[in-house]
């Protein structure tokens, strides 16, 4: 990402997805505007918005020349490109890859949608067994984690990269989704670690 561009951010902090696109604008001291969307308040259903992602949903990057990129981790590697974050080896490369396919398929839809029930909607009746359906497939991917973090520090080697920004961003409020991280010490560690990076910002 060239220095001295601002971009716009169009994000929710209290969205894993969209908190993991600030810390990394905070971990790279990227320029940024924040523009807050309510999606509650149904902001990403507003035709503005369509506007600019049809498919209705955030974090949105818009450049300085009005080019937009979604999908977070795609906006992530775009925004981490030709830094300490992103490898150059090809097969470092494909490990970040890697595990951010997993977030997307393995991890968000259990751990997040669980969240998202308790925290955003306060846990309605009608969706109380969805809830409880999610907790197997988010304890499976915290196990697939703590596999890999008893083994190396950081999910795709012995440095910091955009894979574990991605994981980090709804993992470190997994509780607030019913999951129990106690249960799970090497991924704790890997929480603190990242919270002991320089220039770290929390999800406000």
């Amino acid at each position: 990402m060239p220095t001295g561009v601002l971009v716009k951010i169009y994000g929710d902090i209290q969205s894993g997805n969209c908190y993991k696109i600030r810390l990394l604008c905070s971990l790279l001291r990227i320029e940024h505007e924040w523009i807050h969307i309510d999606i509650l308040a149904g902001d990403t259903s507003k035709p503005e918005f369509l506007q600019k992602n049809p498919n209705g949903k955030i974090p949105l990057l818009e450049l300085e020349d009005g080019r937009l990129l979604s999908e977070s981790n795609a906006i992530l590697n775009f925004l981490a490109a030709d830094s300490e974050l992103i490898p150059t080896e090809l097969f470092q490369l494909a490990k970040v890859q890697q595990w951010q396919f997993f977030e997307q398929y393995s991890h968000e839809p259990f751990i997040a949608v669980a969240r998202f029930i308790a925290k955003y909607l306060g846990m309605p009746t009608e969706r109380r067994a969805e809830y409880e359906s999610l907790q197997a497939g988010g304890h499976k991917a915290l196990s697939v984690m703590e596999k890999q973090l008893e083994k190396s520090p950081y999910l795709a080697g012995s440095l910091l990269t955009t894979a574990d920004i991605s994981l980090y961003g709804y993992t470190h409020v997994a509780h607030e989704g019913g999951f129990d991280l106690r249960g799970y010490p090497s991924v704790s560690a890997w929480i603190e670690r990242i919270r002991n990076t320089p220039d770290y910002i929390g999800m406000a």
